[in-house]
């Protein structure tokens, strides 16, 4: 049986690396998406509205056969009208990552706007008024206070992120979890590979909770002495 726990273990390193994939998809969708929603242009705020509206009222697992398979179906109706007739499999990596990013960057878009909105609007109207652009403002002023805000509700969602990864064995790719459903058919003992898995996510969230909060706390420090002045 040890065989099967090292390939679960191993399962769980594709795990890592869509979790942060997946990560890096949805700061970039919540990024635009919050400065979509904050843009004061009706057209890109009622996109991004729509956009976090739609994501959060369709459960995950639905979301991610849709993108699987329709993703698939879409990709080779496109080829086709190309004049390709040779049809294409859509990589589950692929497919998981963008999904997964794609339903997290909807909670990342009300994340960084919240944290954005924290920031007192004085502090840019002051960088404005020294002669700085907004790329640069945004860089130097807003980010820096945007993190700290931020990440008590980026950690929840990174956290829900990595357990929604689970999702990705549904459409075959060999995570942790597809690996531990075949060790345990194999074996017949599914309590065994199921608690084994779940303890490795255990310590992921774990790990990722202290290196998070540790960053909270760096990014805190003199927090309270600024509120105070």
């Amino acid at each position: 049986m040890s065989d099967y726990y090292l390939a679960i273990l191993h399962g769980s390193l594709l795990t890592v690396a869509v979790s942060l994939a997946s990560l890096a998809v949805a700061t970039l969708l919540g990024l635009a998406g919050a400065a979509a929603k904050l843009s004061g242009q009706p057209v890109l705020a009622g996109a991004a509205a729509a956009y976090t509206t739609l994501v959060r009222g369709v459960p995950e697992l639905l979301m991610m056969l849709l993108v699987f398979y329709g993703g698939a179906i879409g990709l080779n109706n496109l080829l086709e009208a190309l004049g390709n007739a040779e049809g294409v499999d859509l990589d589950p990596f692929v497919a998981g990552v963008l999904t997964i990013g794609f339903i997290y960057g909807a909670y990342m878009t009300e994340t960084f706007r919240g944290a954005i909105l924290a920031i007192p609007k004085g502090q840019m109207e002051a960088a404005w008024a020294f002669g700085m652009g907004r790329g640069q403002t945004f860089v130097r002023i807003t980010l820096p206070q945007m993190v700290r805000y931020a990440l008590p509700s980026f950690t929840n969602n990174w956290l829900v992120l990595i357990k929604a990864t689970a999702l990705v064995s549904l459409i075959g790719l060999h995570d942790m979890t597809y690996l531990a459903k075949q060790s345990s058919a194999a074996v017949r003992e599914p309590f065994a590979f199921f608690l084994f898995t779940a303890a490795l996510y255990l310590i992921y969230t774990s790990l990722s909770l202290w290196a998070l909060k540790r960053l909270s706390e760096r990014y805190s420090l003199g927090a309270d002495k600024v509120q105070l002045l």
